[in-house]
């Protein structure tokens, strides 16, 4: 992964040239980002011992890049910027790789260095979040050179990270809604560094944080499949495989919630699922994307370097050879629950078909900011490791729209509305519910309940005005070859539709409500897992006043087992006081009664 990018340095080294593409920020600081990402690879690889002859060039760049005479310094800034971000591994970089980084510099260029990176505690506002955590880590590398450090707003900045603890191993991003991969590969992430580096210094904080990661770890684990991949959910996706450096920091820090060699398992299984996907460029370069390169689903500050914020996943390398990770067996995931609740993520982790499938129902979450697709990021109904997610690339009808595990309204105009900002929402042991108001004078109560490879969607709606609704089910990726019927592999019937694919089997019945039953083809680069998918999706119209629409959703491997419970939906029962009763099919069992007043 390092080699492509020797060629790509700027002629000072202080920049890396990966690619055309903008930011939110400045071309210059996208080359600074660029350079910087790398190194939460190459700096805990140099702690454990490792070498590279990249550090030549990395050290001509820090030199010039903290130089203010040198016509490729980083510059000066006085307020919340992005070069904090990129800051924290240069921090890290003195705590773990002084030799590389630090004793090589004369006093100048020494001088040059603490000077640039201590503007980080001169700004006059950082972003109320994990980037609290950058000012730490810089200061940790002051403090381990010897030189001056603000032990003030370390103490400061902790203590409000400790503010956004919400209990049971879970804290928020800041004062938001969101509860996304940023706890893992952010929060927790950087205060195991801080437990492992300030370990003798800070000892009541470093066991606080190592026991609050053990308890998170024992829900983050539902969040993987065992095939590696994990529930793509949420902003940052082209992150890609940082999503393991949570566990990667856990055995950084000595701290073991399931067995070493069961860590080890999640994180070489995802690492191996990662590189088998395209995210190359031909050059063989990090693409902005997540199961292939795609700028659709893209944020507003990814720049081409961005994805290089993966090799957190590094930091694993600074353990040193004689660690029993490195010879410890992998194992599979431990034996896990079906139904894994989560309040503080305000989800519920489905494992459908044991440890070969992971879904999260979700209710209540959105970002605090503008953000591009933010309601499929985070309001969608479902996220699946093996359907993903897909975002929209136009907002005029459905095959723009791409709405997967969604209930899209419109005015029959074909401009569609969906679950943005709940209005209440609940995560109980038996269903996830929320209450969302797309119009002033719509009002559309949701349950979402688990039920094997299904899971039913009960829409109670109270609309003022005449409606289309779109019940999109799972996007499942579409033929890629020459040999095969796609047709043929369409099951579809007046009160569903099926798609029965290589990569899986999605479908959906419409057990009350629902008109008929459709095939929509969205715009190709929807979807973060496939380029090209089909959405199952039941139609209604909804006149003035009340409505129930009740649908069952299905998504499985596809085999002919999985084919013939296709055949064998959940049952519906509504009763005239407004309960409803969810039964499987087969067995005649209930599922969950459901009291919708």
């Amino acid at each position: 992964m390092l080699e492509p990018l020797k060629r790509r340095f700027t002629p000072g080294c202080a920049g890396l040239q990966l690619g055309d593409t903008a930011a939110e920020y400045n071309e210059a600081i996208a080359l600074m980002e660029a350079f910087a990402r790398p190194l939460w690879g190459l700096v805990p690889h140099a702690g454990g011992g490792g070498e590279s002859d990249l550090w030549p060039l990395y050290l001509k760049g820090i030199v010039n890049g903290t130089d203010p005479e040198h016509e490729e310094y980083w510059g000066a800034f006085a307020t919340k910027d992005q070069r904090m971000v990129e800051q924290a591994v240069l921090g890290l970089g003195l705590a773990l790789a002084p030799h590389k980084l630090w004793h090589p510099l004369n006093e100048r260029e020494q001088e040059n260095l603490y000077g640039w990176l201590n503007q980080i505690n001169l700004v006059d506002r950082s972003n109320p979040n994990n980037w609290l955590m950058f000012t730490v880590l810089v200061n940790i590398g002051f403090k381990k050179v010897g030189m001056p450090y603000n032990q003030a707003i370390m103490d400061e900045y902790l203590d409000t990270i400790d503010s956004y603890y919400l209990g049971d191993g879970w804290y928020s991003d800041g004062k938001t809604d969101q509860r996304d991969y940023y706890i893992p590969f952010a929060m927790h992430f950087y205060t195991l560094i801080y437990a492992k580096l300030m370990e003798d210094d800070d000892p009541v904080r470093a066991k606080v944080y190592r026991e609050r990661a053990k308890i998170f770890a024992e829900q983050f684990i539902y969040w993987f499949a065992e095939n590696g991949s994990s529930i793509p959910f949420g902003r940052s996706q082209t992150y890609r495989f940082a999503q393991v450096s949570f566990w990667c920091a856990l055995v950084y820090a000595g701290v073991e919630p399931f067995s070493l060699g069961a860590m080890k398992g999640i994180i070489m299984r995802h690492l191996r699922w990662w590189l088998a996907q395209p995210i190359f460029t031909t050059d063989g370069l990090l693409s902005i994307g997540y199961a292939y390169p795609n700028l659709i689903m893209a944020e507003s500050y990814n720049a081409p370097g961005s994805p290089y914020w993966a090799f957190k996943t590094f930091l694993i390398l600074d353990l040193p050879d004689d660690h029993p990770f490195w010879s410890v067996e992998e194992e599979p995931l431990p034996s896990l629950e079906p139904i894994s609740v989560q309040p503080h993520a305000r989800m519920m982790i489905c494992r459908p078909e044991d440890d070969g499938h992971a879904v999260a129902l979700t209710s209540g979450q959105m970002a605090n900011f503008t953000m591009a697709h933010s309601a499929a990021k985070y309001s969608k109904f479902a996220y699946s490791t093996r359907f993903g997610f897909s975002v929209p690339k136009g907002y005029y009808g459905l095959t723009e729209g791409a709405y997967d595990s969604m209930l899209a309204l419109s005015e029959r105009d074909e401009h569609y509305r969906v679950r943005r900002y709940c209005e209440e929402f609940r995560v109980e042991q038996q269903f996830v519910y929320s209450r969302w108001l797309p119009w002033h004078d719509v009002e559309v109560r949701t349950w979402l309940i688990p039920a094997g490879l299904w899971h039913v969607r009960i829409h109670r709606i109270h609309t003022g005005r005449r409606l289309t609704a779109a019940e999109g089910g799972f996007a499942v990726g579409r033929m890629t070859g020459l040999t095969g019927s796609e047709p043929d592999a369409i099951r579809t019937a007046a009160d569903r539709i099926a798609a029965i694919m290589p990569g899986g089997i999605s479908g959906i019945v419409n057990l009350q409500g629902y008109a008929g039953a459709m095939m929509v083809y969205p715009e190709a680069n929807t979807n973060l897992l496939k380029p090209r998918t089909m959405i199952p999706t039941l139609i209604a119209e909804l006149e003035p006043g009340e409505s129930f629409l009740i649908s069952a959703v299905f998504g499985a491997s596809s085999s002919e087992r999985n084919e013939s419970g296709f055949n064998h939906p959940p049952m519906a029962e509504l009763t005239p006081g407004g309960t409803i009763k969810i039964t499987e099919a087969l067995s005649r069992s209930v599922i969950v009664e459901i009291k919708t007043e």
